[in-house]
């Protein structure tokens, strides 16, 4: 079968439905219970065959999983030139770094600490004080915000696009 890693994944995501449906199905109908003094009518269930259901799923899940995580390795975005699975890596580094630039660029340059309240002392205002320009914070926030912007879209691009095969 021929995916993109978009189809692929929603193909994972209905061959687990299909899992969780026979195994719930397995739930219900493995065991039975009886009042004492009534006939016993179970309900239908093969055991070999759930076996056989759930194995055939695993082995199919399996092998579309290792064919996206190939697919993710092998192929190279044109645009930035890392594979799709060093991608990944990269925008999550991105993201925790636009996090903590986020929060540097979001600072005052002069902030008062302490407020006095009523019957407080009269001790002396605290300031923090930022000793780096933010301005230059504020622009590396956006410039990074465009970056995973871009990234992202590349990585969505490949995804919606370009196929990989997966013997199934």
């Amino acid at each position: 079968m021929e995916f993109t890693s978009a189809s692929a994944s929603k193909y994972l995501k209905r061959l687990q439905d299909e899992k969780d449906r026979v195994l719930r199905i397995e739930n219900e109908t493995s065991t039975y219970i009886v009042a004492d003094g009534e006939e016993p009518d179970p309900p239908e269930y093969d055991y070999a065959a759930t076996r056989a259901a759930v194995s055939e799923i695993d082995d199919k899940m399996r092998a579309i999983r290792h064919g996206l995580h190939r697919f993710n390795m092998e192929t190279i975005l044109p645009e930035s030139g890392m594979s799709i699975d060093e991608a990944l890596i990269v925008l999550a580094q991105m993201n925790n770094a636009q996090g903590r630039i986020r929060s540097l660029s979001e600072q005052q340059k002069k902030a008062r600490l302490r407020d006095r309240f009523y019957g407080a002392s009269s001790g002396p205002v605290e300031y923090r004080f930022a000793n780096y320009d933010i301005a230059e914070a504020e622009s590396d926030y956006r410039k990074l915000s465009d970056e995973i912007a871009a990234l992202q879209l590349e990585i969505d691009l490949a995804n919606q696009t370009q196929l990989f095969s997966v013997d199934i």
